[in-house]
């Protein structure tokens, strides 16, 4: 079973389609769901610590926009967990807001500089061309086993 982190991060399709196949999917919508439910959150949506900005200072320079600290502050550790990725180009707004153009850059740049197995598509705009994006996920996800 291989950590495989899916982005865009909120593509609850991919995450499905990657538990499908044995692996753990890694998405934000995790990562946010464990800042929710902690314990010492008092009060949700908020859920933002003092330590949150520092683990973004990991990833991203401190006169980088706090947008982009932010969501590196959760998207980061996934990173670092990942053995193998998923990323889909232009998917469009039915997977979600991922945020700014600067955050997807990065987190693009640190997936490949890890060195992991990447998987990258095209979002498919028919049928055609969807059968062949999940087939093409699951023949990769296969090759991890």
């Amino acid at each position: 079973m291989a950590k495989v982190i899916v982005y865009p991060p909120t593509s609850m399709i991919l995450y499905d389609l990657v538990e499908r196949m044995g692996h753990k999917a890694l998405v934000v919508s995790e990562a946010v769901r464990n800042l929710v439910t902690a314990s010492g959150i008092e009060s949700p949506p908020l859920n933002v610590t003092p330590e949150e900005p520092k683990k973004g200072l990991r990833y991203a320079a401190v006169d980088v926009p706090s947008g982009v600290r932010g969501r590196m502050a959760l998207i980061g550790p996934i990173i670092e967990e990942a053995e193998a990725a998923i990323i889909v180009e232009d998917p469009g707004w039915l997977t979600g807001c991922s945020g700014c153009s600067r955050t997807n850059e990065l987190v693009r740049l640190l997936i490949r500089t890890k060195g992991i197995p990447v998987l990258d598509l095209s979002y498919p705009t028919n049928d055609d061309e969807a059968k062949v994006f999940v087939q093409k996920i699951r023949t990769f996800l296969e090759g991890l086993k």
